[in-house]
């Protein structure tokens, strides 16, 4: 082999190595902004930031953190779904991604698609938690 023929091999080899690194950092999602995540603060009995905007039918996990020495919850749905919950007596939510209570000084993760553009509140329904003013607002923006 000559050493220009060398010299191409190495450059090649080299190309190869950069281009899977590339893909394999791609594919991870490292440098891509296409999964959406935000942090949802808790704080003084209040959610920071107390609105968010987020794109209609793709997956945005949401980190919550409470900060506060009580525990919380984080109910995200329309007006109706709302309704149900100032008269709910479930003590807990774990199951359903829209619907996470979050104990003293935790973080919780929950991972939601909205399809339907528009503004959704987010909410702690725990006795007085809502009138001390403990709301947010989600606007799920269409492309």
């Amino acid at each position: 082999m000559t050493t220009r023929t060398w010299g191409l091999a190495v450059v090649a080899a080299t190309v190869v190595v950069v281009a899977t690194a590339a893909l394999v950092l791609l594919a991870s999602g490292f440098g891509e902004a296409s999964q959406n995540e935000d942090t949802i603060g808790i704080r003084f009995s209040r959610f920071l930031p107390e609105v968010i905007e987020v794109p209609a039918g793709e997956p945005v996990t949401f980190t919550l953190r409470n900060d506060d020495p009580i525990g919380h919850e984080w109910m995200i749905g329309d007006a109706d779904f709302h309704e149900r919950h100032r008269t709910g007596t479930e003590p807990f939510h774990d199951t359903v991604p829209t619907e996470v209570s979050i104990p003293a000084l935790e973080t919780r993760v929950t991972t939601v698609t909205f399809e339907e553009p528009g503004d959704y509140a987010y909410i702690c329904h725990l006795p007085g938690h809502e009138a001390y003013g403990m709301a947010g607002v989600l606007r799920v923006v269409g492309e």
